[in-house]
């Protein structure tokens, strides 16, 4: 009779959790379809025009892994149309004198084919930057520090994602030529001078993973 029972009340509980487990992946489910529904609608009103963003502010998270400050913000200049102008920053010098540090600015002409900032588009950029950084193996600058600046332009293609009234998510990649300028000293701190130099570069001019804030 005991051995009846305590079984009757394990299998009350057993279908307690499963209920319990249920309820709770319907919340789950339940949720994400309202946050896709929700983004659905904010998209489809972009698309028809009735919601057109024009100034937008932006971050790139992969500056930011590289403990790098970084802003940027995109205006409309026409529904397909917006300029885009972005800057990096990174002052930080490290242990036994190695460092990367920059500073930069990007400005970028683009073009979406359906509305902007919303989906594909394509852009032509140039870029500036002033540099200072050595002593840092995996690039190749283990016992050599570098300091000039360098100037180029070229042409992007990137996506947008809506996920929101005011959010949206951004990839972006761009290729094109760099000319550098720079001098080369000993790692060390105050090291020897060894003189300088000037290269040419064609290849990735641009990386981003952004997140956009939309003003309006």
């Amino acid at each position: 009779m005991r051995r009846k029972l305590l079984k009757s009340c394990r299998n009350v509980i057993e279908s307690w959790e499963m209920n319990r487990t249920y309820m709770v992946l319907c919340k789950i489910i339940g949720v994400i379809c309202f946050v896709m529904l929700w983004g659905e609608i904010f998209a489809q009103k972009r698309r028809s025009g009735s919601i057109s963003p024009s100034v937008a502010v932006k971050t790139n998270v992969l500056y930011w892994a590289t403990a790098s400050f970084n802003a940027g913000f995109e205006i409309g200049l026409s529904p397909k149309t917006t300029l885009d102008i972005t800057g990096g920053y990174n002052p930080w010098t490290f242990g036994d004198n190695r460092k990367f540090k920059f500073g930069m600015v990007q400005p970028e002409f683009r073009f979406w084919p359906c509305f902007r900032l919303n989906g594909h588009f394509v852009g032509v950029h140039a870029l500036y930057a002033k540099f200072n950084a050595g002593g840092i193996k995996f690039l190749g600058m283990k016992d050599r520090r570098y300091e000039g600046n360098f100037y180029g332009a070229g042409i992007a293609y990137g996506y947008q994602w809506l996920i929101g009234k005011r959010w949206n998510i951004e990839a972006t990649i761009g290729l094109g030529y760099i000319r550098s300028d720079y001098d080369r000293y000993v790692w060390e701190r105050c090291g020897q001078f060894l003189g300088s130099n000037k290269k040419n570069y064609f290849g990735p001019t641009k990386l981003g993973v952004s997140f956009i804030y939309i003003i309006k």
